[in-house]
């Protein structure tokens, strides 16, 4: 169950979090990894760890918000069968405190660069007669969440987009899914930790974690896991759906 054996699949934001967890993962069951990002060294360093393990990856540098960056990625890719749109930005900030660029810079990563990733994808996708595509949505689709108007904005489009194309090209066999996570531990919380809150990171980290009914927030591997189970061959009953990993963080969090 669950190999990927003769399948090639894109990542984007493979050089950390979830986007490397899931690129690890993937290569681990016998895939291809194309580890997409616009950071050049990272991706290779994710590439060489796959490779380093025995895997199948090839780094490939692009700018998802850049229509150029994007067709250019792909247009060396001969066969795709899946494709994780992992890359995102984050932002802090109330519909008031938010400014336009602000809105704009987020909308631009985090629903453009869904929307390209994907269409890019469809020419390999539609000429081979299948393909399976996840989108990393977020909580922010079902609850509201203090302070991130614009990225919660940003995850609502990409649930809608999901679900727009998973009933278009469910005719040409490609599956189009999406997952939400609640907070998972990746190298942004750390950061946004040491920034904002410095010399206290222990204690803010500890009160992020049991703000989730299950004490404790997700681990990159944990999402990779629900990932590589909706792009495989065992999921392929599965389409239009948003999966909440979450904590208990939608139904429990009263």
């Amino acid at each position: 169950m669950f190999r990927f054996d003769e399948k090639t699949a894109a990542v984007t934001g493979a050089a950390s979090g979830i986007g490397k967890a899931t690129a690890l993962v993937l290569a681990r069951q016998g895939a291809e990894v194309l580890v997409v990002d616009v950071n050049q060294a990272a991706a290779a360093a994710t590439a060489e760890e796959i490779k380093s393990g025995g895997g199948k990856a090839r780094p490939v540098v692009c700018d998802v918000t850049n229509e150029e960056s994007v067709a250019a990625a792909f247009a060396s890719i001969d066969r795709l069968d899946i494709l994780v749109n992992s890359a995102g930005i984050s932002h802090i900030g109330n519909l008031e405190n938010t400014t336009a660029a602000d809105f704009e810079r987020l909308f631009s990563v985090n629903v453009k660069g869904v929307f390209l990733c994907m269409q890019a994808a469809l020419r390999c996708m539609k000429k081979q007669g299948s393909g399976v595509i996840i989108n990393l949505a977020s909580i922010a689709n079902h609850v509201g969440l203090a302070d991130r108007f614009a990225y919660s904005m940003t995850k609502g489009a990409v649930h809608a987009m999901t679900l727009s194309v998973a009933k278009d090209y469910i005719g040409a066999d490609i599956r189009c899914n999406s997952i939400s996570p609640a907070r998972v531990h990746t190298p942004f919380v750390d950061g946004f930790l040491h920034k904002n809150y410095p010399g206290r990171e222990e204690e803010m980290f500890r009160k992020l974690s049991h703000s989730q009914p299950i004490g404790r927030m997700a681990s990159p591997d944990e999402v990779a896991a629900l990932i590589l189970y909706l792009s495989s061959d065992e999921a392929s009953f599965i389409t239009g759906m948003d999966y909440p990993i979450d904590g208990g963080v939608i139904h429990l969090n009263s």
